[in-house]
């Protein structure tokens, strides 16, 4: 996620608190390690225990978005900051092991997301959302069009039996899913036994790179095998009445989490049915969220904004034996969540009324914007801070009580 300095505004936090070197940041799949693209290259860091692993820098310009594959040695990069390392229309694959990059897409906009997957990348343009192999030589397999993304709100599951994308659909509020393992045409892609057996280490020169022009212009409805790129199954959601701003997938595929523009719900959806699961409420006031996250386990979200604070939400369909609600003006409903004391009157009053509310929320320093992700507790988050911060908290699973582990400068 772009967490670097933004327009100021209003309730944006103070521009000094800003790392002026910081372009991205971004977890891995299972939070266990995080990456950070600055204006003179990148660095990789465990997250909990909090360790920097490795840093490369480049004398010729940024990285503004950097994927991580797992803890692989393999991510991709999109050229970014004052002096830009690749052009923004272009996503980077690059080898650590042998410092090269292996591989190249290009295309006829500027790339704003890209995630990985063991066999796929996924790279996200303002009104598209192109999946290609992930590969020495890279295939085109699927292009869906998408209402306008600035954003570039994109999600994949994590976990290694799942496969299953969200991104925005073509109107404004929708998302659209996608099981990639279901997918005609990705049958043609062998499913590799490790990373290295899709993409072997590679220590040619330069010249051996592999590369795609990704942008065919052509959209999934009316691909078909001969184009190279292949129809897919669509599950359609409605999920907001305004442009979605944020989404999440749990690691298992079952369930995706949605912000829209407005940033005051959370809507939790079942993803092979569309069936709503939660409506959660950050709060009343308009945010940018900027990160949704889902526990390992499915039994908690956390959700971070612009304006410096993270809420933790209760999935869990019950509390343990003998927990006690927290004391606090709103009393704690089964799931563990906050509710109105005048739920029980919600079929005659607003629907605010009847929110589902955080069971444990933080402010981090600096009140900047940031990112979140599970801490290697059940308990635990790890947040990641535009100041250029990395910080856990740890919160009380009975009566929300949060308090700060941990704080680290990581540029």
């Amino acid at each position: 996620m772009n967490i670097g300095r933004p327009v100021p505004r209003s309730g944006s936090g103070s521009q000094e608190a800003y790392a002026p070197e910081l372009l991205y940041a971004t977890f891995n799949q299972d939070y266990g390690c995080f990456a950070i693209g600055t204006q003179s290259g990148f660095r990789i860091f465990n997250s909990d225990p909090y360790k920097e692993k490795m840093r490369r820098e480049f004398k010729d310009g940024g990285i503004g978005i950097v994927a991580m594959l797992y803890r692989s040695n393999y991510l991709a990069f999109v050229g970014g900051g004052r002096n830009p390392r690749f052009p923004p229309n272009k996503v980077m694959l690059w080898d650590d092991a042998s410092s090269n990059i292996v591989a190249e897409l290009e295309f006829r906009s500027d790339v704003l997301n890209v995630q990985l997957q063991r066999e796929r990348i996924v790279v996200v343009q303002r009104n598209k959302c192109i999946i290609c192999s992930l590969e020495i030589k890279p295939r085109h397999l699927h292009a869906f069009e998408t209402a306008d993304n600035d954003r570039g709100a994109l999600a994949l599951s994590g976990g290694s039996q799942s496969s299953i994308l969200a991104f925005p659909g073509r109107q404004k509020g929708h998302i659209q899913i996608v099981d990639l393992q279901s997918c005609v045409g990705l049958s043609a892609v062998q499913e590799p036994q490790s990373t290295s057996a899709a993409l072997p280490v590679h220590r040619a020169r330069s010249h051996s790179r592999g590369s795609i022009s990704a942008d065919s212009g052509v959209t999934a409805s009316t691909a078909g095998p001969a184009s190279g790129v292949y129809p897919a199954n669509i599950n359609i959601i409605a999920a907001h009445a305004t442009s979605i701003s944020a989404l999440a997938v749990s690691a298992d595929g079952t369930m995706v989490a949605s912000a829209s523009e407005k940033g005051t719900l959370i809507r939790i959806f079942d993803t092979l049915n569309g069936r709503l699961l939660h409506e959660l409420r950050r709060g009343v006031d308009r945010a940018d969220i900027y990160s949704i996250a889902f526990s390992p386990d499915n039994t908690r979200l956390c959700v971070s904004s612009d304006k410096g604070t993270v809420h933790v939400f209760n999935l869990e369909a019950k509390q343990g034996a003998g927990q006690q609600p927290a004391p606090t003006p709103a009393a704690s409903g089964k799931s563990g969540n906050r509710h109105s004391n005048l739920k029980f009157m919600k079929d005659l009053l607003p629907k605010y009324f009847s929110s589902e509310w955080s069971f444990a929320h933080f402010r981090v320093a600096n009140e900047v914007r940031c990112i979140c992700g599970f801490g290697s507790e059940r308990n635990s988050v790890v947040v990641l801070c535009a100041d250029g911060t990395a910080q856990k908290y740890s919160f009380d699973s009975y009566r929300g009580n949060c308090i700060r582990e941990w704080y680290r400068k990581f540029i």
